[in-house]
């Protein structure tokens, strides 16, 4: 489980601390979600999950100003009393005439309150979509990550057999290095995969006979990227010739990472195969794919129209 600390959080946003006597130190949170507690408010608390960051909007604070000073006291007492990890008005609202009284008893229960001028609904989608990269789940494989032509593609295979070779052959054709040996992956959502290299070794390369290179250096900012996602795998293997290979390509094979199924191609190799030609290929390929064209399936049907056309000529001789 990934944490990040309530500090971090109100300095990536800006946010104006309604509460500085809380110290934030140490203060962290680990839930995704966000949550706007209108229920909550009118007093239903079952289900709730107090592990959510609390945005006040201006229907909430509506509601709250339409309530008696005594109920709206007691409204945000029991609120503070399932200690959220923060709560953050936004809109800039003003803070309630009692505010003052209502900080206390936020101070009393540790919850820390911030201010934002932004609009409710567009702070809530930074902030979730904020989350999701920091908290998002996360694994490292061995493997390099490039940029070809704008897919992201995850090579993968046994120590030695050609990875790295590859990855700076496509630099030198004009693609760009995300990462070399070790790839950290974050699963952002259902579809979306962000693969990108561990800070201490970013960019590096290390080339078997020669040493370690520094790639942006080598060859400049635009043959390097901080991240990228995942878009197809490409696994190397040494050349078994008693191996059966797809050769038409119509079955797409997949393969799991936390979750996700990402397309991947089982490439053999063996001496006179060039390894950059066949990634760019295989990416220029399902780029095609998903602009809604296969060649395997073109040809496929090709065919078939080929072998109706012959039987309709049969036919008609007959």
């Amino acid at each position: 489980m990934y944490s990040i600390t309530i500090k971090d959080l109100a300095e990536r946003f800006q946010l104006e601390d309604l509460t500085p006597e809380i110290d934030l130190e140490g203060k962290a949170m680990s839930s995704r979600e966000v949550n706007r507690p209108a229920l909550q408010l009118a007093g239903y608390y079952e289900h709730f999950d107090s592990d959510r960051v609390q945005l006040i909007g201006q229907v909430e604070h509506s509601y709250l100003m339409g309530l008696t000073l005594y109920k709206r006291r007691q409204v945000w007492k029991k609120l503070f009393s399932h200690h959220p990890p923060c709560i953050i008005i936004c809109r800039g609202l003003s803070p309630f005439q009692e505010m003052e009284t209502t900080l206390k008893s936020a101070i009393e229960n540790d919850v820390p309150v911030f201010r934002t001028k932004a609009a409710t609904t567009d702070f809530m989608r930074e902030l979730i979509s904020y989350l999701n990269y920091e908290l998002a789940p996360r694994i490292t494989m061995h493997g390099v990550l490039v940029d070809i032509y704008g897919e992201g593609v995850l090579i993968m295979g046994e120590s030695g057999i050609g990875k790295s070779e590859a990855a700076l052959e496509l630099i030198r054709r004009g693609h760009r290095l995300v990462a070399d040996d070790v790839v950290e992956i974050k699963r952002i959502s259902d579809r979306e995969l962000l693969g990108y290299g561990p800070e201490v070794i970013r960019h590096f390369i290390e080339l078997r006979g020669i040493g370690i290179l520094d790639a942006r250096q080598l060859y400049g900012v635009e043959a390097i990227k901080t991240e990228q996602q995942i878009d197809m795998v490409i696994s190397l293997e040494v050349w078994n010739p008693d191996k059966q290979y797809d050769r038409l390509g119509l079955n797409e094979k997949t393969m799991n990472i936390l979750g996700n199924k990402v397309i991947s191609y089982n490439i053999p190799i063996r001496p006179g195969r060039n390894l950059a030609v066949i990634a760019e290929t295989a990416a220029i390929n399902h780029r095609q794919k998903k602009m809604g064209y296969n060649a395997a399936k073109e040809l496929g049907n090709r065919v078939m129209g080929n072998i109706a056309r012959r039987r309709r000529e049969i036919e008609e001789n007959e």
